[in-house]
């Protein structure tokens, strides 16, 4: 009898959830980016710009016609994601650069060639990011959600902010998620050597996004380069391949998540919306601003985190 209840409430449910899928979907789909600002002579940098939502806004920003370098670790990938984009716009400016956040090398070379041939830069999308994989560490070392998600861009901006700064008006775009909510930032193990669960040193690595954008913006006042923090949404992409359970639920409760176009909204907003030109420090969610763990608002915290960094990057940043 229990089971025939069971068995009959599921049904009930999933009854339910397909009359009135396309009112959750609407739900689920969050705010839209409904700024038509242009950008014509504006230059863009997206890292892990081949796919998901590092595509779309790529996609987006091209069409609004800025020049849009893709930062790939893999370039096959990304010139096929550029090629698509050029089939939907002809006339985009889009290209591809190799770049690997999990090694700082790689990172440096990048960053040079950047500054070498190319002379402004006016958006930073601080996109890439790797999410629940096995414990592996970068080349250098790091753990590898912390190296790539936050060291690595940490390092990529502070290479540019000196070109971004002499761009001004310039706004930089750090990704992050909800998942901030839930991280704490273990200085005492950083690098999950004495323990490690890949859930919680994916939501570490997206609370150092959060800390990390709210003080650069506190450093860069008066510099008229703006730094916020946004949460995409639950999307499914390919960030998360590395969790099958991840997978799962994104193919079953699909109707819930976002896709990529729709996850990408609030980095556009972020990147061009008119009325955010003197807004920074701030997190975004759905094209609006969004909560932020009281963790993720400790102004020690993110003074410790970003003094660790220099240190683990061998740099020095005022």
């Amino acid at each position: 009898m229990l089971l025939l209840l069971i068995i009959a409430g599921l049904g009930v449910v999933t009854l339910l959830v397909i009359l009135f899928a396309p009112h959750i979907r609407k739900y689920a789909a969050g705010g839209v980016c409904k700024s038509a600002a242009g950008l014509d002579g504006k230059t863009v940098l997206i890292t892990g710009a081949n796919t998901g939502i590092g595509k779309e806004t790529a996609r987006d920003l091209a069409m609004r016609g800025a020049r849009v370098i893709m930062a790939c670790r893999d370039v096959e990938k990304g010139e096929a994601a550029a090629a698509t984009i050029r089939a939907a716009c002809p006339k985009a400016q889009v290209e591809v650069r190799e770049l690997d956040l999990a090694d700082t090398c790689s990172v440096r070379a990048f960053a040079k060639k950047f500054l070498r041939d190319i002379t402004n830069l006016h958006i930073l999308i601080n996109n890439a990011g790797v999410m629940m994989c096995p414990y592996t560490k970068t080349i250098d070392g790091f753990e590898m959600h912390i190296g790539v998600n936050h060291l690595g861009h940490f390092l990529l901006t502070s290479l540019l902010i000196g070109l971004l700064k002499r761009s001004a008006p310039a706004r930089v775009v750090v990704v992050s998620s909800l998942a901030h909510n839930f991280g704490w930032v273990r200085f005492h193990d950083l690098h999950s050597q004495g323990s490690y669960n890949s859930g919680l040193a994916y939501c570490q690595s997206k609370l150092a996004n959060v800390l990390f954008a709210r003080e650069l913006a506190r450093r860069l006042r008066g510099t008229n380069v703006t730094v916020n923090s946004v949460h995409p949404g639950t999307v499914n992409s390919d960030l998360t391949r590395h969790s099958t359970l991840m997978a799962v639920f994104m193919t079953v409760f699909s109707v819930f998540v976002k896709t990529p176009w729709e996850g990408a909204q609030t980095s556009i907003y972020c990147a061009v919306a008119e009325e955010l030109h003197s807004v920074s420090g701030k997190h975004f969610s759905d094209c609006a601003p969004a909560f932020v763990a009281p963790q993720g608002r400790s102004e020690e915290t993110a003074r410790r985190l970003w003094d660790v960094s220099c240190e683990l990057l061998g740099i020095e940043w005022d």
